[in-house]
């Protein structure tokens, strides 16, 4: 299970949790995780849900720096200000505090299925949103 967020803030509104949710299943030619592209229409999906400019700031894992992010990112630079942090700054990132209230509440559960832990990650991050 692969799972890309973002926790957001909009001056005068609840804040929220916008991600997605990729289950790989060993399948010939399924991606295993989320790739630029992915990360790039989740993107417009937050800008077209929050109805406005987004502030990103991220570290530096290398899905965020692959050869078609930085092109994206230029090309939206009207809507879409990115700052980069360290690769893992839990201190100064707040979507990795939401990574660990998941796995923290998780547990180590004896799912039947793939399909069973995606569904109690999700009723989770609903919780926490």
């Amino acid at each position: 299970m692969s799972m890309p967020g973002m926790t957001c803030y909009k001056p005068g509104e609840r804040s929220r949790l916008i991600y997605a949710i990729r289950e790989y299943r060993g399948r010939k030619g399924e991606p295993k995780g989320f790739g630029w592209r992915d990360l790039r229409d989740l993107l417009v999906r937050a800008r077209i849900q929050l109805g406005g400019p987004i502030v990103l700031v991220w570290d530096n894992v290398r899905l965020h720096l692959t050869v078609g992010m930085p092109e994206f990112i230029a090309a939206n630079a009207v809507w879409l200000t990115v700052f980069q942090l360290p690769i893992y700054a839990p201190d100064l990132n707040p979507q990795e505090g939401i990574w660990s209230l998941v796995k923290h509440d998780l547990g180590n559960p004896a799912a039947a299925d793939l399909g069973q832990i995606t569904r109690v990650v999700k009723r989770r991050l609903k919780q926490i949103q």
